[in-house]
C-alpha cells in the first residue's frame, strides 16, 4: 500500500471504513505505545502547513503514537513515519479547500485527513464520519483534548449520514475504498453541489478511468488527478478531485 493510500488502519477485513459493517474486530493484545517521532528535516514543511498551530499538530501526533497505537487505530510500525506518511501527507491537501468550507471526512479512522485539516485550517467546519464505536470514542477524546471547536464527530456509515451532515461543500476520503465504489458513498453527501477530494496513490489515474462511467450519473462536471505538496514534501500527495 502506498503512502497516500494508508489511513493508519490495521490491515485486514476488520479494518472497516465508511462502507464497513461497523462491527468491532476480535480482541487482541494491545501493542505498546511509541514515542512521537521528531520532525527533524520536516519542520520547515510542518511550519509552512500548520503555521502557529504546529504545537496542536505535535499533540495530535503524540495521540497517534500513544493511544492511537494502543487502541489499534495506527499500526506500531507506522510510528517512526507518522509525520511524512500520514500527518503532513494529509494536511497538505488543505491548499485545495476554499475558505470557510463545510467539510465531511468519510471513514475518518484515526482522523486522517479530517483532523489534520481541522488543525491546519480553523476556518473549516469539519464533520468526521466513522462507523466504528472505538474509533469514534478516540476521535472525540482527541478533539476534546485539542479543543478543536471546528470539528464534529458522527458515528455512522457514509450511506447513513446524508441527512445528518447538513450542507456540505467538500467531502474528503483516504483509504476507504477504490474510487469506483467510493463515489457511491461519498458523492450523495454533496447533494448535487461541491467536490470530492480522494487521497490516492499511484493507482489514481487507473481508478479514475475505472470509475468514469459512473461520474455522469452523479452530475460530475470536472474530474482530475492532482499532486499537492511538491514544494514541501519528498513524497507529495496524490488527490483525485471530482467536482459537481
Amino acid at each position: 500500500m502506498s503512502a497516500q493510500e494508508s489511513n493508519g488502519r490495521p490491515a485486514g477485513p476488520s479494518a472497516g471504513g465508511a462502507g464497513g459493517s461497523g462491527q468491532e474486530p476480535a480482541h487482541r493484545a494491545a501493542p505498546e505505545p511509541q514515542p512521537a517521532p521528531p520532525l527533524g528535516d520536516l519542520e520547515p514543511a510542518a511550519r509552512a502547513i500548520f503555521g502557529p498551530r504546529l504545537d496542536l499538530a505535535r499533540r495530535y501526533t503524540e495521540h497517534l503514537a500513544s493511544s492511537g497505537i494502543v487502541r489499534g487505530l495506527i499500526g506500531p510500525r507506522e510510528a517512526p513515519r507518522l509525520w511524512e506518511r500520514h500527518v503532513l501527507n494529509c494536511a497538505v491537501v488543505q491548499e485545495l479547500i476554499p475558505a470557510d468550507s463545510r467539510v465531511v471526512d468519510v471513514g475518518s479512522g484515526a482522523g486522517l485527513p479530517g483532523l489534520c485539516l481541522a488543525i491546519a485550517r480553523p476556518d473549516l467546519q469539519i464533520t468526521l464520519v466513522e462507523p466504528l464505536e472505538r474509533r469514534v470514542v478516540w476521535l472525540e477524546e482527541v478533539v476534546s483534548d485539542l479543543e478543536l471547536d471546528n470539528v464534529r464527530v458522527l458515528r455512522a456509515r457514509a450511506e447513513q449520514a446524508k441527512q445528518d451532515v447538513g450542507a456540505v461543500d467538500v467531502v474528503t476520503a483516504r483509504a476507504v475504498s477504490a474510487l469506483v465504489g467510493l463515489v457511491d458513498i461519498t458523492l450523495p453527501l454533496l447533494k448535487g453541489r461541491g467536490e470530492l477530494l480522494a487521497l490516492k496513490g499511484r493507482s489514481a489515474e487507473d481508478e479514475l478511468t475505472k470509475a468514469s462511467k459512473k461520474l455522469g450519473r452523479f452530475g460530475v462536471r470536472e474530474s482530475e488527478v492532482l499532486t499537492v505538496g511538491e514544494d514541501l514534501l519528498a513524497e507529495p500527495t496524490t488527490v483525485v478531485r471530482l467536482v459537481l
